[in-house]
């Protein structure tokens, strides 16, 4: 391995860790206020929103269909797994469908 990638590897690693760490430890000799908290407990839902609504976009009527069953599966059974396999079995069933012979 070429030493540079190594460094830029190694330091991108440290950024990540001193970042994180710090965040803990501003965040555990201060509190943050009741707004910013409440922002920061429910921030991943957002983010993980933004990345399934590109990706659902991309992926024509198959994903859409596909995301529609999952919910529905999720909905009415509780089982993650079980929503997932239905929604993949859904995508693949419509793109079996929509495919020539």
């Amino acid at each position: 391995m070429r030493t540079d990638v190594l460094l830029a590897i190694l330091g991108m690693a440290a950024v990540t860790y001193l970042c994180r760490a710090g965040g803990y430890a501003i965040m555990r000799a201060k509190r943050p206020p009741p707004f910013l908290d409440a922002m920061l407990r429910n921030l991943p839902g957002p983010i993980f929103m933004a990345y399934l609504a590109l990706a659902l976009m991309r992926s024509g009527p198959a994903g859409l269909i596909g995301a529609v069953v999952v919910v529905l599966v999720q909905w009415r059974t509780g089982h993650l797994s079980a929503s997932i396999l239905a929604g993949i079995g859904a995508v693949w069933l419509v793109d079996l469908l929509a495919s020539p012979l």
